[in-house]
């Protein structure tokens, strides 16, 4: 970690690449795209932010290729992770990434998706170490930017070895290493291992990342605490929530917490995220927003039967009246 509190240094062949925050932002698939990415933004100016995960073997295809070509047009750091099980796929992909503006490249090796792992990516990759090397090792050689590794405990509880499993992604060449506090047995379910996090901190010299269970700025500082991780990375919690990890990054630099907006606020956010998903992806842009809209319009009077009717909503214009009549009728009950 860097001299300032806020700051996390990755070193790859002697150069150094300096993020001025210790929050960093999960790829989530079907939730963080560039619309998505903008908002978070506004509160997280330095934090380091993900596209969706990006499939290799797809990307080679000339599938996805727009989740990689958006970076151009990225303000702050921005990095790309990359799942598959093949070398020479996964470094042709962290060229291209590269070639785009990435950051830095991230290996997924934690994604517990059933049809994932069992084609030996993500979270699969635990189950095969050597292969799990050699991927970090080509995409290190194919790439002058840092390669990181997200990852978890292990598959399932009995066989897990965290600290050694670590120490191998370390040896490979992984320049920092994101750990989920869980195996990929147990999902999202139950309480992430902190204490797991903290051996592995222990064990390593490459910067460490806490991941698991951070939903606020409060738990974000007490994983620091916990863990000694050198940072921590925010993940479903920011989905109805942009503006959290900026909350967090405020939180670790020691700087004013920005206030969460009022549910006004937040559903003006609604209706400009569904315009600019529309504006960039037509009438799918509806039902993508569907979900985002489901997550933020929540804790005021009426907003389950605010929820019901835009899941229903068949239009855009449709959507953005019943929004547009929910901020009028809380912003009159505000004035009474």
């Amino acid at each position: 970690m860097g001299e300032q509190n806020n700051t996390i240094d990755i070193e790859k062949s002697g150069r150094l690449f300096s993020l001025q925050s210790r929050v960093l932002q999960s790829p989530l698939a079907g939730v963080s795209d560039r619309v998505f990415r903008g908002l978070v933004r506004r509160w997280a100016t330095h934090s380091l932010l993900f596209t969706e995960m990006v499939n290799a073997t797809s990307l080679e295809l000339g599938h996805g290729l727009e989740k990689v070509h958006e970076l151009s047009e990225e303000q702050g750091p921005t990095g790309v992770q990359l799942f598959d099980h093949r070398p020479a796929a996964m470094a042709d992909a962290a060229k291209r990434a590269e070639q785009a503006g990435a950051f830095l490249i991230d290996i997924n090796m934690g994604c517990p998706v059933r049809k994932i792992a069992k084609k030996g990516g993500g979270a699969g990759l635990i189950r095969d170490p050597e292969m799990a090397v050699r991927i970090v090792e080509a995409v290190g050689q194919a790439v002058r930017i840092p390669v990181t590794v997200k990852t978890r405990l292990g598959w399932c509880c009995d066989d897990s070895n965290p600290v050694a499993w670590c120490q191998q992604l370390e040896q490979a060449g992984a320049q920092l290493v994101t750990v989920h506090g869980r195996t990929r047995e147990q999902g999202f379910k139950g309480q992430a291992d902190w204490q797991a996090i903290r051996e592995i901190k222990a064990s390593l010299s490459v910067p460490v990342i806490a991941n698991g269970d951070i939903n606020s700025p409060e738990d974000a500082l007490r994983c620091i605490r916990e863990t000694g991780a050198d940072g921590v990375m925010v993940g479903r919690g920011t989905m109805g929530a942009p503006w959290l990890t900026g909350q967090i990054e405020a939180a670790l630099a020691q700087r004013p917490i920005p206030p969460t907006p009022t549910p006004a606020q937040r559903l003006a956010l609604a209706r400009e995220q569904l315009q600019a998903l529309v504006a960039t992806r037509g009438e799918h842009g509806l039902l993508i927003a569907r979900k985002h809209m489901s997550w933020t319009c929540t804790g005021f009077p009426g907003a389950p039967q605010l929820r019901h009717a835009l899941m229903r909503a068949p239009t855009p214009a449709d959507a953005c009246q019943l929004l547009d009549d929910q901020i009028d009728a809380l912003r009159t009950a505000l004035a009474t």
